[in-house]
């Protein structure tokens, strides 16, 4: 090989910035464009296809059982090298489902699209992403991650706004055609460039050139059925389930809380800067505290934002104030949440086969993700509002805690 630098390939101890950069601003365009879009369409695609808020809603919820199917084929590709085919088809097929979701004019075909989505997704949003990174930048993936995440932390902030302006001015059916020209014009040009030269294994990886697939598949289902894998999953998957069930009814639990409009709208808003707050300090921080002690940590921050919100409404005139509480503490845990659980299998499991493992825990993720709001609402009542829900999510993010100190154990113990 050369010793001319690579522009795509870093040096060892080193992510590559360019890179990372502007895989962010594909991160930012890809969560605005798709993730964010459902809440505005809902209204206008029901008046015009005459469909229901639960019928609606099963779009979203297809979408993302089929981005759960697709997480591990879609991890093992890019373990095998093919990142670069992966993201840029993965854009490319977003632009495309965006556009065929401007022509439908019946439930079943806005179905169909939602679910290609779902595939779209799989390929573009974090974990593929993160997969790359962590291949590319063994020796400094984590700060990798918290560097990609830094724009797609204000996807909801800039989509949002701009999403409903073009809504607006073009229709929704145009407006439309505009995000999927940003996936066909941004997003898989700079992914064709940007992940050329991608290492067909883990620059880490230790294995001898002929290694077989037999034992390389034999590798990766020892990790599967670890300790360290098992107990990541409990984590990821129970904090996936706690962070996905509080966004669809923050506006409602904020209203019966008596608040006004102003506020109910502020409170909910205002998390999404406070993650990226977060990941910025933990950005800048993070070399001065021992890592694995600020994995610990950082969760914590979820249940205490949690307790928060339950002591609120008993708490008179100071209940803005729990609320403030629960926005700082919620919001930056959320927001260095995603690190740790980004990281995580990396951290304690194997990193030669990263994108596989993340990829397994694809589908017990989108279960969580799509079954949390609607247990969460099964838990209303009129006589005791949120509560009980509340109350299960404080349990279920104390368990997910408690799988990762114990998986922190387990790893140390088998090294």
């Amino acid at each position: 090989m050369g010793t001319g630098h690579n522009p795509t390939m870093p040096r060892p101890h080193q992510h590559d910035r360019h890179l990372v950069g502007w895989m962010s601003l594909t991160q930012l365009i890809s969560w605005g464009s798709v993730f964010y879009l459902f809440a505005l369409l809902m209204a206008p695609v029901e008046h015009e296809l005459g469909m229901t808020r639960a019928q609606s809603s099963l779009a979203f919820s297809l979408a993302m059982l089929v981005e759960g199917l697709m997480a591990y084929p879609v991890g093992r590709w890019i373990d095998r090298g093919h990142e670069r085919a992966v993201m840029t088809l993965g854009s490319m097929g977003l632009g495309t489902c965006l556009l065929l979701l401007s022509q439908v004019n019946t439930p079943a075909l806005f179905y169909a699209v939602w679910m290609a989505m779902g595939a779209a997704m799989a390929a573009t949003l974090y974990s593929p992403a993160f997969a790359v990174v962590t291949r590319r930048f063994p020796n400094d993936f984590r700060r990798a991650i918290i560097t990609l995440t830094f724009l797609g932390g204000l996807a909801s902030t800039v989509f949002i706004p701009l999403t409903s302006w073009l809504m607006a001015l073009l229709g929704w059916r145009h407006a439309l055609w505009c995000l999927a020209a940003l996936h066909w014009l941004v997003c898989m040009p700079l992914h064709a460039a940007l992940l050329r030269g991608a290492p067909v294994r883990s620059i880490r990886s230790m294995q001898p050139e002929n290694t077989s697939s037999h034992q390389a598949s034999n590798q990766l289902a020892k990790h599967l059925l670890s300790a360290p894998f098992l107990l990541i999953g409990v984590f990821v998957v129970l904090m996936m389930a706690v962070t996905a069930a509080l966004p669809a009814h923050m506006v409602s639990l904020l209203r019966e809380n008596g608040l006004s409009e102003t506020w109910a709208i502020a409170i909910p808003a205002s998390i999404g800067a406070i993650q990226v707050l977060g990941r910025l300090l933990l950005y800048y921080f993070e070399h001065h505290f021992d890592l694995h002690r600020a994995n610990r940590l950082i969760p914590g921050l979820i249940p205490l934002g949690l307790a928060a919100l339950l002591v609120a409404p008993w708490a008179g005139q100071a209940q803005i104030y729990l609320l403030m509480l629960f926005v700082l503490f919620f919001g930056m845990g959320n927001g260095m949440l995603t690190i740790v659980k980004g990281t995580a299998v990396a951290e304690y499991v194997n990193r030669d086969h990263v994108a596989s493992l993340n990829g397994a825990l694809g589908m017990p993720m989108a279960l969580a993700r799509a079954a949390a709001p609607l247990v969460l609402g099964l838990l209303w009542s009129r006589e005791t509002g949120y509560a009980y829900g509340l109350w299960l999510m404080l349990g279920l993010s104390a368990v997910a805690i408690a799988a990762l100190v114990m998986a922190q154990r387990a790893s140390a113990t088998r090294r």
